[in-house]
């Protein structure tokens, strides 16, 4: 799974912006980057009435998906999803993700964005692993809100460079939660499923697998649940 920056701050503090140009800078640097914001707002963007993705959301569909030459567009019920599975579920092949909100996530780096007075959000939540902002404050990894391109190099650095850049072989996500998994389990579950796939008639060799597992009924009984005979 890519890494996961967000931005965080107040509103009006200027993540957007700050964001957005250091997506330009490592695209033209030429890695993928996908973004994910999050809002309070809602009926955003609500199609107008007689649109026939409107026609079938009044049907009550689940989701709605609009497949053209140029792009695909999907809308679909908020969830509450947290912003690890929605990264594995619809980015799992970029490069990195830069997302925007999300203050509260657990296990996400965030850059905060901080403008005038504003109190600082890094005494408030974790993660937080450099701050933007237009006022003299002390620590680490602190950057000017028109050094995007700066901001850029140590995102880079970070995530995209060295070790950390190499890919998990298998990613096991429980119920939106990532299951960390030793290299000897990743080969022992990716050979395994590797074997029984190429083993059935499929017309090529398998490439990526991807495996979803629903529970049947009396799957998530305790152990100690079982019936005495």
């Amino acid at each position: 799974m890519p890494p996961i920056v967000s931005f965080i701050g107040w509103h009006n503090s200027g993540k957007t912006t700050l964001a957005s140009q250091v997506v330009h800078h490592l695209q033209h640097r030429g890695y993928t980057v996908a973004v994910i914001k999050s809002t309070k707002d809602q009926n955003i963007g609500r199609d107008q009435e007689g649109t026939d993705t409107e026609i079938y959301h009044g049907a009550g569909a689940f989701g709605v998906m609009l497949v053209a030459p140029d792009q695909m567009i999907l809308r679909t019920t908020g969830q509450g999803r947290n912003l690890t599975t929605l990264v594995h579920r619809y980015f799992p092949d970029v490069d990195i993700v830069i997302a925007e909100g999300f203050k509260h996530a657990h296990r996400i780096a965030k850059v905060e964005v901080n403008r005038g007075e504003s109190k600082l959000l890094r005494d408030q939540v974790s993660g937080v692993i450099a701050v933007a902002t237009d006022r003299r404050i002390v620590g680490d990894y602190i950057f000017r809100l028109d050094e995007s391109r700066e901001l850029a190099d140590f995102l880079e650095k970070r995530f995209l460079k060295g070790e950390k850049n190499i890919p998990e072989r298998v990613i096991l996500m429980v119920d939106g939660k990532k299951i960390v998994l030793k290299d000897f389990v990743q080969d022992i579950l990716a050979n395994t499923i590797y074997g029984l796939v190429n083993s059935l008639k499929a017309p090529n060799k398998a490439g990526k697998i991807e495996l979803r597992i629903q529970p049947a009924e009396g799957d998530n009984r305790p152990a100690n649940s079982m019936e005495k005979k």
